[in-house]
């Protein structure tokens, strides 16, 4: 089950290093707010994959009610109520602002990420280790 995967690693980099760019150079109304969050869950499930031999939809699925959950917390000012609203890490790592776009964005992402798998890697699409 734990096996290292350079493929997935090399795209968890590359989708890093794009996000730090947005980060820092893009201020725009769409490409920040919207593709930042679908590239994210994409981040997230590329990480998992390079350590992890799982099948596509359980790491698609995870992923997407860790954001969810994620998303959920803002909801409820978890940062405020960690006491850590100060913490520029913590603000950034689980934000500050709950978005029912954000949701919609993150299962595009999830999406994206099992026709990619599907239909281009051509992987099956299986819930658990077979």
């Amino acid at each position: 089950m734990i096996r290292f995967n350079k493929h997935y690693f090399g795209l968890a980099v590359i989708i890093l290093l794009v996000e730090v760019l947005i980060a820092l150079y893009v201020h725009d109304d769409f490409i920040r707010p919207y593709l930042g969050d679908v590239l994210v869950v994409m981040l997230i499930y590329c990480f998992i994959k390079a350590f992890l031999r799982l099948p596509v939809l359980t790491v698609a699925v995870f992923v997407l009610v860790f954001s969810f959950t994620i998303e959920f917390l803002q909801y409820l000012n978890v940062v405020e109520m960690l006491g850590l609203e100060k913490s520029r890490v913590a603000r950034i790592v689980i934000g500050t602002s709950f978005s029912w776009l954000d949701l919609i964005m993150y299962a595009v992402g999830v999406g994206a990420i099992v026709i990619i798998e599907k239909y281009w890697f051509r992987k099956p699409l299986r819930i658990s280790p077979g």
